[in-house]
């Protein structure tokens, strides 16, 4: 009998073995794809795998064809190459973690990465799909604070994308818009990411991802594209829940296709030419400097009428967005963001100037008694309309649990280095269990701050609600409790936070 339970066990074990091995290589609808195990053989990763053609050449400004099928096995064990970008290099609190690679570059970009703890494709895994942020003009999935290693360990499929950025990724030009056959372009950055996540749809199940329990999340320029995701009507059906860190538009930065084309136009005229022709011929370097020219936020999403049909604001006020779980917030240094603060006497006459009559009663929610007041009243500012208001108006609008944060926590000082406080995307590495690839010598309190932090975007990518065992509850957010958890050295709600601002602020929308 006891020989007989040894032998079941054995079997058992050599077939877990077995499929565990086998999902090393993995079919996707355009060939087979090989990965590599992580140290201690609990995660398979595949990273560098094709989800569209090259956008290279005639298809430079072109929505992403299909992935030309391939015979064989493909090794995916590195990273593909970085969107074409300035060559990445740290810069103030944004050390080499948060950064790019510095090559390879190239247009040749549309590549994803999936991490998978499944040991056979019948698992069926809730799926977090991480886009990256960068101002829309940088990043890449290869960044450290990205990796999707330890998220997978937890028991989901961590997938990250790449996307085109700058003049690649979001250029509009009338010739552009009459040979899309949609009478639309310049989107072309979310019509990767849409299409990374049709590839996903169709795909992710020989992961052991369940292809009706993914999440899309984002930093940043992430979090714009994650809110302009939800907006778009060509996302239906291909997400169930989002996470925002740290950027919302509503009807911010929603340039319609009219001055898009125009900017497209003045690019094409430094060529002493009119039509798009010519800028598709130019070398990526040479068009990189060419548009290089231009001011900054040429490249950022637009009104198109196709992937954003209107404003993103009117969308959601008109309930034609896409309703799912929504998990958003900001950082207290995300206000860095919106510009060197006023003193007092300048922070009342820009009120004055900016709300008019309604000028006293923003100074009341917004005070500047004093030059340290006007700066604390600015900062407060800085965040919620960087993201905060946003959120707001996004939660509710939402019929499905939405779930709001902000994110306090001063991360231990790294030596000889600046203090920069709760910086923007100094959250990131928390939410992503990422840490250990952030080189700082971590105390317990940081790493507190990360099994908490990652559980509630676990939690969440799980149910659609972070709350979990040994956290404090998470609740929803509502009109009549304004309720947020602040993520600091103990993650607690704070009800009614920023409820008189907010008030205001939807006063003068």
């Amino acid at each position: 009998m006891r020989i007989g339970i040894i032998t079941i066990l054995i079997l058992t074990c050599a077939f877990i073995q077995l499929n565990a091995q086998a999902l090393i290589e993995t079919a996707t609808q355009s060939g087979k794809v090989k990965g590599s195990w992580n140290a201690d053989r609990s995660v398979i990763s595949f990273k560098g795998i094709p989800f569209a053609a090259p956008p290279v050449g005639d298809l430079r400004w072109k929505e992403p064809q299909p992935v030309k099928p391939w015979s064989g096995v493909l090794t995916c064990t590195k990273f593909s190459a970085s969107p074409y970008q300035s060559k990445p290099a740290p810069f103030a609190m944004w050390t080499e973690e948060f950064i790019a690679p510095p090559e390879p570059l190239s247009e040749d970009c549309l590549y994803l990465n999936v991490w998978t703890p499944a040991k056979s494709s019948k698992e069926k895994l809730p799926v977090l799909v991480w886009i990256y942020g960068g101002g829309f003009v940088s990043g890449s999935s290869a960044c450290a604070v990205y990796d999707g290693e330890a998220m997978a360990k937890e028991g989901i499929v961590f997938v990250s994308i790449n996307y085109r950025v700058g003049v690649f990724g979001f250029f509009s030009h009338p010739d552009l818009t009459k040979e899309s056959g949609k009478n639309a372009s310049g989107n072309y950055a979310l019509l990767d990411q849409l299409a990374a996540l049709r590839w996903i749809k169709d795909n992710i199940s020989m992961f052991g991802g369940d292809p009706d329990k993914v999440t899309i999340a984002g930093q940043s320029a992430g979090s714009f594209s994650v809110q302009a995701l939800v907006a778009s009507p060509l996302s239906k059906g291909l997400f169930r829940g989002a996470i925002a860190q740290s950027g919302a538009s509503m009807n911010r930065f929603n340039k319609n296709l009219k001055s898009a084309e125009a900017t497209g136009i003045t690019l094409s005229q430094k060529l002493n030419s009119t039509g798009v022709a010519a800028l598709r011929k130019l070398p990526a370097d040479s068009l990189f400097t060419l548009a290089s020219t231009l001011p900054f936020g040429s490249f950022a999403p637009i009104i198109d009428g196709y992937v954003l049909p209107d404003a993103i604001g009117t969308i959601f006020k008109n309930k034609k967005h896409n309703d799912v779980n929504l998990l958003a917030g900001w950082v207290t240094g995300d206000a860095a963001l919106t510009g060197q603060p006023k003193n007092a006497e300048q922070f009342k006459a820009w009120a004055t100037e900016t709300y008019k009559s309604k000028a006293p009663e923003f100074l009341k929610v917004f005070p500047a008694t004093t030059d340290e007041v006007a700066t604390h009243s600015q900062n407060k500012l800085g965040n919620l309309t960087f993201a905060g208001y946003a959120n707001h108006v996004w939660a509710l609008s939402n019929s499905n649990n939405s779930y709001l944060y902000q994110f306090s926590y001063v991360p231990t000082d790294k030596p000889n280095f600046p203090n920069y406080g709760a910086f923007h995307t100094s959250e990131v590495p928390f939410a992503l269990n990422t840490l250990s690839k952030w080189k700082r010598p971590w105390k317990d309190s940081d790493y507190a701050v990360e099994a908490a932090m990652s559980s509630y975007w676990i939690n969440f990518v799980k149910t659609g609600n972070p709350s979990g065992k040994d956290l404090p509850e998470w609740k929803k957010y509502d009109a009549v409790t304004n309720s947020i958890m602040n993520i600091d050295t103990k993650p607690q709600m704070k009800p009614a936070m920023f409820k008189p601002e907010f008030q205001f602020l939807e006063s003068v929308d």
